[in-house]
C-alpha cells in the first residue's frame, strides 16, 4: 500500500530534487519491460506451448485440435496446421524446411512444410501423451516428451522413421539440447534428466532442491546454464558441467515456461498469475530479479525472440467457473469465445 505521507517541498524544490537522484534517472531511461502491443487472435481451443521463429518472424501457437501461426510483421494469423488432436508443442527445422507438431491426444508427431505449412505426414510413436518437443539440429532428431510414459521418443526428423526411446523414469516437462547432450525437466521427481540424443542412453539425473515441479527450461549456452522454472515459486540456475543448483532466484506463481535472451542476460518465467520474472545473469553464479512484469492472468507460457529481444506470451477472458460436481470437483473457468490474444513485451 502507498503511504499517505505527504513533504512539504515546493513544486521547484520537487523537481530538483527528482533531477538530483540517479535512481530516479535510471528509472526513466529504462522503464523495463511492458505490453507494447495486443494481437487479437481469437478462434477456439486452450492452449499450451508458445513457440517462435525468429527466421520468419512469425509466432507459432498451440491451439487443442490446431495451430495457429501468426505473421509478427503483420500482426495476424496467416495459417493453420489442422487436425493435430491434443496438440501441445510445436518445434522447428527450417534447414530441413520441416516443422513437427506433439499431438497429446492421440499419441502422434505431425510433420508439416515449413514454408507452406502444408501436413506432411503423422508419424505415431510408440508412447503416450507427448507434451514438449525439440528439434537437435545434431542428429537431425526430433524429440517429444511424453507425459503418459515417462520417457521421449527420438523422430529421423529426415524421413519421419521412430529411431527409439529414452528411459527418464520421470515425468518430462521441457527440454533443451546442446553439444551433444539434451537435459529435460522431471516434473514428478525435481530433477533434470541428461541424456545422449545420438545413443539415447540416459546419462545423469540433477536434483534441483529447493526447486519443486520444475516445468519450463531455457539454456545459456555461453556460460553453461540452465534455467528451470519450478512451480514453487522458484528459479532453478544449474551448472551444467557440474550438475549443480548455483542459484535460485524467487519468481512469481504458475509458472509454465522459461526463456533466456543471450544478448541482454536475462532469464524470464511466465507465471500464469499474470506476470512475467525478469532475472540478470550479474555472473555465472549470481542472479537479480530486476523486475516483475505485469501481463494478464492465465497468461502461463511464454516464447523469446533471439532476434528483436521481445517476448511473447497468450491468454484469454474467462468466465465464472461451474459449479463442482462429484465428477469435476475443481471445474475450471470457461474461455470467453474470442478472447484469445497475444501479448507482445518490450523495453
Amino acid at each position: 500500500m502507498k503511504s499517505k505521507f505527504f513533504l512539504s517541498l515546493s513544486a521547484s524544490a520537487v523537481i530538483a530534487t527528482l533531477a538530483a537522484s540517479p535512481a530516479v534517472t535510471a528509472q526513466t531511461a529504462v522503464p523495463g519491460y511492458h505490453v507494447i502491443h495486443k494481437i487479437p487472435a481469437g478462434g477456439e481451443g486452450g492452449w499450451d506451448y508458445v513457440t517462435v521463429d525468429p527466421d520468419g518472424n512469425r509466432l507459432f501457437l498451440s491451439r487443442g485440435t490446431h495451430a495457429m501461426v501468426i505473421d509478427l510483421g503483420r500482426d495476424s494469423v496467416i495459417g493453420d496446421i489442422p487436425n493435430t488432436l491434443g496438440i501441445h508443442g510445436v518445434a522447428l527445422a527450417p534447414e530441413l524446411n520441416r516443422g513437427f507438431t506433439s499431438n497429446g491426444r492421440d499419441s502422434s508427431v505431425t510433420i508439416f512444410d515449413y514454408k507452406t505449412l502444408a501436413p506432411i505426414a503423422v508419424v505415431k510413436i510408440p508412447a503416450r501423451n507427448p507434451d514438449a518437443i525439440m528439434y537437435d539440429p545434431a542428429t537431425k532428431r526430433v524429440f517429444t516428451f511424453n507425459g503418459g510414459t515417462s520417457n521421449a521418443t527420438a523422430i529421423d526428423a529426415t524421413n519421419g522413421t521412430v529411431v527409439g526411446n529414452v528411459d527418464l523414469a520421470g515425468k518430462p516437462e521441457a527440454g533443451v539440447v546442446d553439444n551433444g547432450r539434451g537435459y529435460v525437466n522431471l516434473e514428478d521427481k525435481n530433477q533434470i534428466a541428461v541424456f545422449d540424443p545420438k545413443t539415447l542412453a540416459v546419462l545423469a539425473r540433477w536434483p534441483l532442491a529447493p526447486c519443486e515441479e520444475p516445468s519450463g527450461l531455457a539454456i545459456d549456452r555461453v556460460h553453461q546454464r540452465l534455467f528451470a522454472g519450478c512451480g514453487n515459486k522458484t528459479m532453478a540456475v544449474v551448472d551444467m558441467r557440474t550438475g549443480k543448483v548455483v542459484a535460485s532466484p524467487a519468481v512469481g506463481d504458475g509458472v509454465d515456461a522459461a526463456g533466456f535472451d543471450p544478448a541482454t542476460q536475462l532469464a524470464f518465467t511466465s507465471n500464469g498469475e499474470g506476470t512475467i520474472t525478469v532475472v540478470h545473469e550479474d555472473t555465472p553464479d549470481k542472479y537479480t530479479v530486476v523486475e516483475t512484469v505485469p501481463t494478464q492472468r492465465g497468461a502461463r507460457t511464454m516464447a523469446v525472440n533471439p532476434k528483436t529481444h521481445r517476448l511473447y506470451t497468450v491468454t484469454a477472458a474467462f468466465g465464472p467457473a461451474p459449479a463442482p460436481t462429484a465428477d469435476r470437483p475443481r471445474p475450471r473457468p470457461p474461455m470467453i469465445p474470442g478472447s484469445f490474444v497475444v501479448l507482445e513485451l518490450d523495453r
